[in-house]
């Protein structure tokens, strides 16, 4: 297999460049559609997590309610003992020992009591927060459904032609060094219009406009290395490589300044 040149490599790196465009363009008539549909998904995660927290925390207050009866109960029993034991004191020692579990044991009862109705009141309010969860939780379900109707709908427009062109990349692919691969792609995701090889246009780079030295635009023009752009870290290809012709675009330009000038 015979060795590509520099040049051949930029060739061959502009050209996935051009298909990837092609792709970012098609996906974008998606919009945010795809990112509102994650979105949503993960908030749907996050209020079915709580309603699931909420059904755990109402059976810890049910098993909360349920001691404190029992121990209302117990005490119950424990006051009418010590009352019939009462009436078979021989001294007054027995008899103040005997009302002194009596006093702790309505005491006991009057926590039980006032725990009961303290969780009874968070339970109302743990209920009405629940269905304020669940109502947003069928809300944002029915958005999900509808973005995803949404989504759907624009990608079977443009599924046909996503899978040609992404085919299309798989080919140019592997035509590429892996290596030089995985350092486009690492470029690509700096910037949002995922454009990582730029051509330079009138002594700047394409991608950032920032000027571009002489000697690295003489560099750019042989083609004998691969040349990163100082400010934006983009890959830089001469104007001709991408089809762009500059002498012609500045004689265009020419006449105009002239005119400008002269009057």
């Amino acid at each position: 297999m015979a060795v590509k040149t520099i040049e051949q490599k930029l060739e061959q790196l502009y050209k996935l460049q051009t298909i990837d465009s092609r792709l970012d363009q098609l996906r974008a008539v998606r919009g945010e559609l795809p990112m509102e549909v994650s979105d949503l998904e993960d908030e749907l995660i996050g209020l079915r997590t709580r309603l699931e927290n909420f059904s755990t925390e109402l059976e810890t207050f049910d098993a909360q309610i349920f001691a404190n009866r029992e121990q209302i109960k117990t005490s119950t029993e424990a006051i009418r003992k010590y009352k019939a034991q009462l009436n078979d004191v021989k001294n007054n020692r027995e008899f103040d020992a005997l009302n002194k579990e009596i006093e702790i044991q309505d005491l006991t009862i009057l926590a039980a009591e006032k725990k009961i109705g303290d969780v009874e009141r968070t339970l109302v309010l743990k209920r009405d927060l629940i269905n304020e969860v669940q109502s947003r939780l069928d809300e944002r379900e029915q958005d999900l459904e509808n973005k995803k109707s949404e989504l759907g709908e624009i990608t079977a427009e443009t599924e046909k032609e996503e899978a040609q062109i992404t085919e299309e990349r798989e080919k140019a692919k592997e035509t590429i060094d892996e290596k030089i691969i995985k350092a486009y792609d690492r470029i690509r995701l700096n910037f949002r219009n995922g454009i990582a090889v730029a051509p330079i246009l009138r002594a700047a780079c394409g991608g950032c406009f920032a000027k571009v030295p002489p000697q690295l635009q003489s560099d750019i023009r042989q083609a004998k290395k691969i040349v990163i752009c100082e400010a934006c870290g983009r890959i830089q290809i001469d104007a001709r490589m991408a089809g762009i012709n500059e002498h012609v675009e500045e004689a265009e330009e020419k006449p105009k300044r002239r005119a400008v000038r002269k009057k």
